[in-house]
């Protein structure tokens, strides 16, 4: 098992969320233009209030991406019955580049956690070609593998995920 998945599936992404796969594409996700997302990390509600820049790897700029924000754990980790809540969309983001060059299908919703320690999943996607990627209906009861498997995009490539909960009062001191 590869460095880069272990956190993966201890965190249970693999499994939960995504199939088994082998990342290929660097991927970065940074909130307020410092704070890196790191596997099982915890990031403050008050810092991922606006969505973070993305910049993704790839083989050229001919190549297309699809970047997913999931949170499998919704409303709640002990009851998570509207597995997963869809928190950000962007299709058509070409290689070498971020997501500001991609086509935002379902804007960036802001998490908030209220119970318990939820996971926020970013998952990156190679597409067959562009402008092939339809949005889901809902951003509730959304199924990554089934979107992946009804848009022909196959396994990730790149996934990294953080947590976060809600903050208290005596957190934010």
């Amino acid at each position: 098992m590869s460095r880069v998945m272990e956190p993966l599936m201890v965190g249970r992404v693999v499994g939960e969320v995504v199939d088994v796969f082998t990342p290929t594409v660097k991927m970065t996700v940074t909130y307020n233009s410092n704070k890196q997302v790191s596997n099982g990390h915890e990031i403050m509600p008050a810092v991922i209030a606006s969505r973070p820049r993305v910049e993704i790897g790839g083989e050229d700029m001919r190549t297309a991406y699809t970047l997913i924000m999931t949170d499998p754990d919704a409303p709640s980790p002990s009851d998570p019955h509207l597995r997963e809540h869809l928190h950000w969309m962007v299709t058509d983001i070409p290689g070498t580049t971020d997501v500001s060059f991609g086509k935002e299908v379902v804007g960036y919703e802001t998490p908030k956690p209220v119970i318990g320690i939820h996971r926020y999943v970013f998952i990156l996607f190679k597409q067959r070609g562009r402008q092939t990627v339809r949005p889901p209906a809902s951003r509730d009861h959304f199924n990554t593998r089934r979107f992946s498997e009804e848009n022909g995009l196959g396994l990730p490539v790149a996934a990294v995920y953080f947590n976060a909960q809600r903050e208290t009062a005596a957190r934010r001191r």
